[in-house]
């Protein structure tokens, strides 16, 4: 075996792990040795990842935590295998959450953007992104984040600045962006349009109002229904089915608008449902979008009647200046008053709420800039279709086909003042409209300064569609571009599959002709311990830094992804992070042991092939190729949490629990070849598994890797740790024997309840090969079993009489039980046992045989007391059986 070339001898660490004291330290030492940049090599295949960049505004919260921890393994895993590795950071300018946090701070001072206008209150948002805009990129950090921040981007820096016009202007040359008048998802609140799938619709209990208008010229009526009666002012016309036979005699005719007076036909339309309410709609275009549709292939009029503030317009008459909801309780008032309204239903229905502040969204009309989608859905489509892009795990593949086969224009203009401004000017003289990739001065048709840029700005998911290739250079073709791109994988939870990953996916498609990743991983959301979402209203989120001051990051870390399914929500449980925190301090104790014993150990020069292997050392380095080999095939294949399942299985049971408690009958005896081989065995098993560990405990493993013999100058840059030769299976399966019996000899003794101080010796009847696997194993069993002496031989008719025995694996184990117990008192005192125990039986009997306790009693304590019985009647019948034993009667 090759030698492996060592650069110093192991130091001790601290009794106590100090999380606090080890990661700062750490993380400016990454930071300042430039590991976290990579190099461009022509010769290699690099691996990249662009973070999903968090708003400016935000604070890391446990869903940022869980999606960069995932993507943090990925990059320093890639990166120890020799991966040119590109984690490139950045922030969101967050459109409509910036400018509302600015606009509070102005409330403070008793103004708002209107009195400071557009540029100065631009200057001041601008003032706060420097000020406060850094601190989520400072908590990815605590993490243990290692993104290449000399590459980080901001969605409104110079370049993405740069890349947003061009892509609009293209597209707009293209005719795939256009203005039209709309029905839009209009917040109240944000005073904003926002994209469908900005809006979470939520369960309402509501109603469905029942109201008949009058048929012009007959004293008949129809019925409709409707959630909404507020909007019954701007109905412009009643549809029905023309499959509908109650209605086909009404079909061209007139109904009176109620209240107003107003006129409208009855039309037929495929679009009404017979089954809902009465099977006859009304149809108002200017707040509905289904009635939009319906208005526009009937040629209908629209009247708008409830404004962009929420409030009642001057074409609801009276109730012009109403808010809608009090405007809707006054014309139901007038409905009854009058005779129309038939009854009222309850109902409960999906209302759509804004994402950002919660106010129900109002359907209005409105003059909106859109994207046309379907020449730029289908290239999407077809590409993770072909499998250019595959979806992890592959379930969401069609959750993503299935939206874009059915995918709407995207609304792209937001009516807010913090973002990209729509690159469009309007000429006053002449009424040209043009789009440029640079500001203008003058209409480029009539040459008049009187021009003026459109107010509007740009939806913040379209500088975000471009971020895989806009944050490498792009319209440039740069050097990193060029390498860099297409990324490796997209990292990302299962909410904003339609907001950004297949934006991405078609604006990558248009304007790299490439796709922007390979993969797409989607990972599940963080909920609290009783399985609901994390959120301000329930007051149940958990700050992330709480549990990076209490205990570490690298227990978060740890936490997160060993709970963690591919697609699957993870609970966030306090008993789990305790666990976590366990498992780091497990770690660190084996090390300090461990380098105690490596203080005279220089592993420089040592030829393995002079070393005499123990059963041990020979299985342990076997684990430790099989955990290696399974860890890395977790890894490739996204499955992160069961990779750190194994590691935390390998590392506390087979390592520490096992092997290393076997080293020390070597470490501390006298033989100074054999404690060599332990020492060697013990450092190099540690040294890889510590390699192995560091993409989920970045911090822990580079403080105890420093402190071992080591090659290099960061665990974070060593290569990933190989296996150490081939399967030893031969060792795995003698070491199993020889665990099996430990494990039966440990039950047996807890069963007895003998101490540890009190040893006995160890009767085996075996066949020839399992016998000996036991000799050689004896002193295992005499260490981990407190075993005095292991007597081997043949399996015979004649059995040890008086002694506690099991079988595993053909092979019979016997344990005196004179040498386990003092018989005469032990017999005592299992007689007195059984004594108690069949009294609480007969006390159990008679409660529960008596018919005044089984009346009145709750169903619960009679419950109770049934498995009381239940229980003692158990024990009762193990302390007969340990008499027995006890007796030689078996």
């Amino acid at each position: 075996m090759k030698e492996r070339k060592i650069l110093m001898r192991a130091t001790e660490i601290p009794t106590v792990y100090d999380p606090h004291a080890v990661e700062e330290k750490w993380y400016q030492y990454w930071l300042d040795n430039g590991f976290f940049t990579p190099e461009i090599d022509p010769k290699k295949q690099p691996f990249t990842i662009v973070i999903p960049p968090p708003n400016v505004t935000g604070a890391l919260h446990m869903g940022h935590a869980l999606d960069n921890t995932i993507q943090d393994v990925l990059i320093r895993y890639h990166r120890m295998k020799g991966d040119p590795t590109l984690w490139l950071p950045g922030t969101d300018h967050a459109g409509i959450a910036t400018q509302a946090r600015v606009e509070a701070e102005l409330a403070k001072e008793g103004l708002s953007r209107w009195d400071l206008g557009r540029q100065k209150f631009l200057d001041r948002v601008w003032e706060w992104k420097h000020q406060y805009g850094g601190k989520i990129i400072t908590q990815l950090q605590r993490l243990g984040a290692s993104c290449d921040f000399t590459r980080e981007r901001f969605t409104m820096d110079e370049g993405c600045s740069k890349a947003v016009r061009e892509v609009f202007v293209s597209l707009y040359e293209r005719g795939l962006i256009y203005q039209g008048n709309y029905i839009v998802n209009w917040c109240p609140h944000c005073h904003t349009a926002i994209s469908d799938i900005e809006v979470e619709h939520e369960d309402t209990a509501g109603h469905l109002w029942y109201v008949r208008y009058p048929i012009a010229g007959q004293k008949g009526y129809i019925t409709i229904a409707t959630t909404r009666p507020e909007t019954i002012l701007g109905d412009t016309a009643v549809a029905v089915n023309p499959h509908d036979e109650r209605y086909k005699d009404l079909v061209g005719q007139e109904a009176i608008l109620p209240v107003v007076g107003r006129k409208l036909p009855i039309i037929a339309d495929h679009y009404v449902d017979p089954a809902f309410g009465t099977g006859a709609v009304k149809i108002t275009p200017s707040h509905d979008p289904n009635d939009f549709e319906i208005g526009q292939r009937h040629g209908l009029d629209q009247v708008t009647v409830i404004g962009q503030d929420g409030k009642m317009t001057k074409e609801a008459g009276k109730y012009a200046g109403l808010d809608r909801y009090e405007c809707r309780k006054q014309l139901v008032a007038e409905l009854d008053a009058g005779g129309y309204l038939v009854k009222i239903e309850d109902l409960a229905h999906a209302v759509g709420h804004c994402s950002r502040c919660g106010t129900v969204i109002e359907p209005l009309l409105s003059k909106q800039w859109f994207v046309k989608m379907q020449p730029l859905a289908e290239p999407a489509l077809k590409a993770v279709q072909e499998g250019r892009i595959k979806f992890v795990p592959e379930r969401f593949t069609k959750i993503y086909c299935q939206w874009l086969e059915n995918i709407r224009d995207w609304c792209i203009s937001r009516q807010l003042w913090w973002g990209h401004r729509i690159p469009v000017w309007y000429c006053s003289d002449c009424g040209a409209q043009m789009a440029s990739r640079e500001d203008l001065s003058t209409c480029t048709a009539c040459g008049s300064a009187n021009i003026e840029q459109d107010p509007d700005v740009l939806d913040t998911w379209f500088s975000s569609a471009l971020w895989p290739f806009s944050t490498l250079g792009w319209p440039e073709e740069t050097e990193d571009l060029k390498y860099f791109y297409p990324t490796s994988v997209l990292v990302t939870g299962r909410d904003i599959i339609f907001f950004w990953v297949a934006r991405m996916i078609f604006m990558a498609l248009a304007f790299m002709d490439d796709v922007p990743f390979k993969e797409v991983f989607i990972h599940g959301l963080v909920l609290d311990a009783e399985g609901r979402k994390m959120s301000k209203s329930l007051g149940n989120g958990i700050d992330p830094l709480e549990v990076i001051d209490k205990y570490g990051a690298d227990t978060l870390r740890f936490m997160l992804i060993t709970g963690s399914v591919p697609g699957y929500d993870l609970r966030f449980q306090w008993e789990r992070v305790e666990a976590t925190r366990n498992f780091a301090n497990k770690v660190w104790n084996v090390a300090r042991l461990a380098l105690i014993n490596l203080e005279d150990f220089n592993p420089s020069g040592v030829d393995t092939s002079t070393l005499e292997f123990t059963l041990a050392d020979r299985w342990i380095r076997s684990r430790f190729t099989a955990v290696r080999n399974q860890v890395v095939e977790f890894i490739d294949s996204y499955d992160l949490g069961s990779a750190a399942t194994a590691l935390y299985d390998f590392i506390w049971d087979e390592f520490c629990d096992w092997y290393v408690e076997l080293a020390k009958l070597r470490l501390y005896g006298d033989d100074s070849q054999a404690r060599k081989t332990a020492q060697y065995v013990l450092w190099d098993v540690l040294e890889r598994t510590l390699r192995l560990l560091h993409p989920f405990m970045p911090f822990i493993t580079e403080e105890i890797w420093q402190h071992l013999p080591h090659e290099g100058e960061s665990i974070m840059t060593a290569p990933y740790p190989e296996a150490i030769g081939t399967r030893d299976e031969d060792a795995e399966r003698r070491f199993a024997l020889i665990q099996e019996v430990v494990r039966g000899i440990r039950n047996a003794r807890a069963d007895m309840e003998v101490p540890p101080s009190r040893k006995s010796r160890v009767l085996v009847q075996a066949g020839p090969e399992a016998i000996a696997i036991i000799q050689e194993g004896s002193p295992y069993i005499m260490s981990l079993a407190w075993a005095s002496e292991v007597v081997t031989g043949p399996i015979t008719t004649e059995k040890p009489q008086q002694a506690v025995s099991f079988i595993t694996s053909g092979v019979e184990v016997y344990l005196p039980l004179a040498e386990l117990v003092d018989m005469d008192k032990e017999v005592a005192r299992v007689k007195k046992e059984i004594a108690a125990m069949e009294a609480e039986v007969k006390r159990s009997e008679r409660m529960l045989s008596n018919k005044g306790f089984l009346a009145k009693a709750p169903a619960e304590v009679v419950e109770k007391e049934r498995e009381k019985e239940a229980g003692y009647r158990d024990k009762l019948a193990r302390l007969k059986e340990r008499l027995n034993r006890l007796q030689g009667n078996e």
